[in-house]
């Protein structure tokens, strides 16, 4: 039964990051990662049904969407094209580099998240000083990586992934420092998922394009990502045992997570992705002789006033309704929020892509599907949590043969196609 709940875990975290990430797709960047990174943290709160998580649900939220948002930094595309080529050398090498980036992703956003779990009364996290470090590890690794070094992984795109490896080398180190060991194992099994998701994502996108169906592929492999990062980390977080924290909070210590949250992320991603220019090619490729800016302003508008929306009815129902400067949130209100949130940002997507004047982004509805499998069993799911430790051999072992099984990967993928449109050469 406890396995049973366990799994049952792992699928509704999957979903929910995988759904998010590949909305993600539309809109790319820090932005996008933070805004799907906060949905993951979400649902693990959700799932957990503890009534100290649901305390600080925004500050475990903004903590996840935080560290997955700095993955959004690094740059893949030219990677993602190694993995399209013909030749063994060029393909693995661009899988390894897929499951380092994805790794990045999932290292940075479980840590954080998990930094957040562990952040007692007693042992509060001292994050001024953490983000001194993050910020000073960033800069050291990619000086001497990249500009020392010269150790290019995607030239002639942005390096950035130096920097970020960086921060999760200065994360790792505050944490073993602080004997944050939860939050290590966390870190490490979200690290796990969603650099297998990646690299495994754009084997399924590669026999993908081979096929020639018409799908978007592409978003295959961001829910990929997403899917296997979330189970990854979701893993980590109920196969651990984590402190108790207050069961209230502060209302001032709770405004700037959830302004951050509700607020500022949606605007950033709306003022970035609903561009007048962009939205019209999209719409010329669906209606080339209707009245298209007439249309894009329509979409920009309800875009913007979801937003506002959003951010005013939540703040009205979560913050300023409350009373008393100590409050709680109720298992229900978070649900409400985690719905809103996701359905915020699959709305979006809908919208940017303008799927509601066509069917032909098939896979804009299946987010909706997603969306309503993930809620119908997640009010139902029943916690368990067990300690199952760290095993650094089995971890090395594992990854020997995560080594081996991208190789096959490989060799399948090599001999399924000829030349693929985007492909890329590294040697």
């Amino acid at each position: 039964m406890n396995n049973q709940q366990l799994f049952r875990a792992l699928l509704i975290t999957g979903m929910s990051l995988g759904t998010a990430w590949a909305v993600r797709g539309q809109f790319g960047h820090a932005q996008g990662a933070a805004w799907a990174g906060g949905i993951g943290g979400l649902c693990i709160i959700l799932l957990a049904k503890r009534q100290d998580w649901y305390a600080k649900a925004f500050h475990l939220a903004l903590a996840s969407a935080a560290g997955w948002g700095i993955g959004g930094i690094i740059s893949y595309g030219v990677v993602v094209g190694y993995g399209r080529g013909v030749d063994f050398g060029n393909v693995y090498y661009g899988l390894l580099m897929l499951f380092v980036i994805g790794g990045l992703f999932g290292l940075i956003g479980g840590g954080l998240f998990g930094i957040m779990l562990s952040d007692t009364q007693d042992e509060p996290v001292k994050w001024p000083q953490l983000l001194v470090e993050l910020t000073a590890g960033a800069i050291i690794f990619y000086y001497l990586l990249i500009e020392e070094f010269g150790w290019l992984m995607t030239p002639p795109r942005s390096e950035a992934w130096a920097a970020c490896f960086g921060i999760a080398v200065a994360m790792f180190w505050y944490m073993f420092r602080h004997k944050y060991y939860q939050a290590v194992r966390l870190a490490l099994f979200a690290g796990l998922g969603a650099g297998f998701g990646f690299a495994f994502g754009n084997f399924l996108q590669v026999l993908g394009s081979a096929s020639e169906l018409k799908f978007n592929f592409w978003n295959v492999m961001e829910y990929s990502i997403g899917f296997f990062g979330g189970i990854g980390m979701a893993y980590g977080v109920f196969t651990s045992t984590w402190p108790a924290t207050p069961t209230i909070v502060r209302k001032e210590a709770a405004i700037a997570p959830f302004f951050i949250l509700a607020a500022i992320i949606p605007f950033v991603v709306w003022e970035q992705s609903f561009g007048t220019e962009r939205l019209l090619g999209i719409l010329k490729e669906i209606e080339p002789f209707g009245d298209g800016i007439w249309t894009v302003r329509r979409a920009q508008s309800v875009a913007l006033l979801l937003v506002i929306y959003f951010a005013i009815y939540s703040y009205r129902k979560y913050i300023r309704i409350r009373p008393g400067n100590h409050f709680s949130f109720t298992d229900k209100q978070v649900s409400h929020f985690f719905l809103g949130y996701l359905g915020l940002y699959v709305t979006f997507s809908i919208l940017v892509t303008m799927s509601f004047l066509s069917f032909y982004r098939i896979e804009q509805y299946l987010y909706i599907v997603n969306v309503i499998i993930i809620m119908s069993l997640i009010g139902s799911h029943k916690p368990h949590f067990s300690e199952r430790g760290l095993n650094y051999e089995r971890w090395f072992v594992n990854f020997l043969f995560l080594l081996a099984f991208l190789a096959i990967l490989t060799a399948i993928a090599v001999s399924s196609h000829g030349e693929l449109h985007g492909a890329q050469r590294r040697f």
